[in-house]
């Protein structure tokens, strides 16, 4: 096989001209700020796709779970219940406003958090009053389970779908089963705006709230004035305009997304692997990334540090190292699963829960297989495999194949 000659990438943004229309009408009429008639019809799309009544259109997902945060009024000192095979991102606005991430261990049928464990932590916590979830990689989480244990705890839910837009759970979109939620267009997404993000509500008192704080908390006062603490959270008019120009090609990056999955399904059924799941009876994906699960017989010894990891080679075995290496040899990006939030150098002495047992887990327990520790068990054995919308079926087929010889 030969390496590719342009790189075959994870996931870029794909532009298609309606952006660069919008951006140049920003740039003509001087509305290069954070007001403009692009900002208002990126909230006004976002609110239609999804179904909320509000949305308010921020520099960052990162900014909107921020704001999401504050309106659930974690204060320092707060314990919450956050998803923990996530990016950071989910969870460091927790830390912005002082409180303490618990997290909830993963469950293996759509690799996001676990409605056992987080019950489970309610009988650990009982005091706990707000729950952070991701959907992760597209997928839509157990929404009633999830919902049905944070009504009983009188718990608000903080929805991060910043993977998931376009996604639904029995019918309903990602980004409107939570009190407070937030979406991501950040270059990688299904759609982008290049960065940006947008809070959802449907309160609207709550979306003014939002509103006001990203625009430095500026009161209605012929001079500026401050009552209390502001953001710089506001997204650009110009950042808008890509967006807008984005929205109407979100099902056509889905489509897409969602022939990849399938061919690469269909390229590893002889494998001893599988493909990133979903309740394909009450969710439909928007399948962002297509990741891979190597199967725990199939597995050869793979060992990682904080920052490097090392392998042994077996016949008729591979693992997530050997096969990232091998695909940037080609000249092929993929990536390791988010690595569990627990395990992170900067959390690993907060607490974490898992539906094993009483609940209790040890973050410092690293033992691969257990099987009481579902997210490490995921990230030991699982990748991210190549999943841009403009990758042709040639270049898919010849990853397909490098994958193969790895298990060679």
């Amino acid at each position: 096989m030969k390496r590719f000659e342009a790189k075959v990438w994870l996931s870029t943004p794909t532009m298609h001209g309606d952006e660069l229309k919008y951006m140049t009408e920003a740039f003509q009429t001087n509305w290069m700020s954070t007001i403009g008639e692009n900002i208002d019809e990126a909230e006004r799309l976002t609110c239609e796709k999804v179904g909320c009544k509000y949305s308010v259109a921020l520099c960052s997902g990162t900014a909107a779970l921020h704001l999401c945060v504050k309106l659930a009024g974690i204060k320092p000192g707060d314990r919450v219940f956050c998803s923990d095979m996530t990016f950071g991102a989910t969870v460091n606005p927790v830390v912005y406003e002082g409180g303490i991430p618990v997290f909830i261990d993963t469950e293996p049928d759509t690799w996001n958090m676990d409605p056992k464990a987080l019950e489970k932590a309610f009988a650990l916590y009982p005091e706990v009053k707000v729950v952070v979830l991701a959907h992760l990689y597209g997928t839509p989480a157990k929404m009633d389970e999830i919902l049905e244990v944070c009504r009983r705890h009188h718990a608000v839910l903080i929805e991060d779908a910043a993977e998931a837009l376009g996604a639904t759970y029995k019918g309903v979109q990602a980004g409107m089963f939570g009190d407070y939620r937030a979406i991501s267009f950040n270059g990688n997404k299904i759609i982008t705006g290049s960065s940006g993000g947008m809070l959802l509500t449907d309160d609207e008192q709550a979306a003014n709230k939002a509103r006001k704080w990203s625009t430095q908390s500026r009161e209605n006062a012929p001079w500026y004035q401050h009552e209390e603490l502001g953001y710089n959270y506001r997204m650009s008019n110009v950042i808008a305009g890509v967006v807008r120009g984005q929205y109407p090609y979100l099902e056509e990056h889905i489509a897409q997304k969602r022939a990849i999955y399938q061919r690469y399904q269909e390229g590893f059924r002889d494998l001893p692997v599988t493909m990133n799941p979903y309740d394909a009876q009450n969710s439909q994906p928007n399948f962002w990334l297509s990741c891979l699960l190597i199967d725990r017989a199939a597995m050869c010894r793979q060992a990682r540090g904080e920052r490097e990891a090392l392998y042994v080679s077996e016949p008729g075995k591979s693992c997530p190292t050997q096969i990232l290496e091998t695909l940037a040899q080609y000249n092929a990006e993929g990536r390791p699963i988010w690595k569990p939030m627990h395990m992170q150098p900067i959390y690993r002495m907060h607490g974490f829960v898992t539906a094993q047992g009483d609940g209790r887990a040890s973050t410092n327990a690293y033992i691969a297989g257990c099987g009481a520790d579902v997210g490490m068990d995921i990230f030991a054995r699982g990748l991210c495999l190549p999943s841009d919308n403009k990758m042709t079926v040639e270049e898919q087929n010849q990853v397909i194949e490098i994958v193969k010889s790895c298990f060679a």
